[in-house]
């Protein structure tokens, strides 16, 4: 561990809610980078704002982390100081944008997952979870219906945005199973109700992925 990183205590409940937070952080500031880059200005807008809406997330995460803990580490410390390999992110979340139509997908894949996986969290015992998802599924709905939309255009589009499109897909797709996955220190929060079982969306996720690239030919 370097000398400038936090010591995390490794609890089940914070490891949890790490790991939503470092998703929400890692792939908010990979759609930051197209500040200013975006194909058209509204489009630069619009993934601004999904940043944001992630980052606001992770924050709210984090902070809770920082309540579970009871260490007195912050959200920015939690967010900059931990060693490297104490980040629980999915690996998707970090893929590099690549051109336009591989951020798109990339969001396609997290946000058809993360839609029902916080309104599933709405449910939650944990009160403070059960709010957080409340908010960011309201978000999650926009940013799953926003590149829905833009994957249809691009893979229905020209041939060239076709083939864009289409070699994203076959680029990311080795990174999804990785949103089904949960290992032990989940068992005891989903069993308790805290947490959801990734695995029961993974039909919805296929379904929903499948319709959308079905309509984007």
């Amino acid at each position: 561990m370097g000398s400038g990183s936090i010591r995390v205590r490794e609890t089940p409940h914070l490891l949890y809610v790490l790991g939503r937070a470092d998703d929400a952080l890692v792939l908010g500031h990979r759609l930051s980078e197209w500040c200013g880059h975006a194909p058209m200005l509204e489009e630069d807008m619009a993934l601004a704002n999904m940043a944001l809406d992630l980052i606001g997330q992770a924050r709210e995460l984090y902070t809770y982390a920082a309540e579970v803990e009871g260490a007195g580490h912050d959200e920015d410390k939690f967010a900059y100081l931990r060693d490297v390999r104490q980040y629980r992110n999915l690996l998707l979340v970090e893929q590099p944008n690549g051109d336009f139509a591989r951020t798109i997908v990339r969001q396609l894949f997290y946000s058809a997952f993360a839609d029902p996986y916080w309104r599933a969290m709405m449910a939650s015992k944990d009160a403070t979870l059960a709010a957080i998802a409340a908010k960011s599924e309201k978000e999650s709905a926009y940013h799953l219906r926003h590149a829905s939309e833009w994957v249809i255009r691009l893979g229905d589009g020209t041939a060239e945005s076709h083939r864009r499109a289409q070699a994203a897909v076959d680029d990311l797709w080795a990174f999804t199973g990785e949103l089904f996955h949960s290992d032990d220190s989940d068992a005891g929060l989903i069993e308790a109700g805290v947490a959801v079982d990734p695995e029961t969306l993974r039909g919805g996720w296929i379904e929903t992925v499948s319709n959308v690239l079905a309509t984007a030919t």
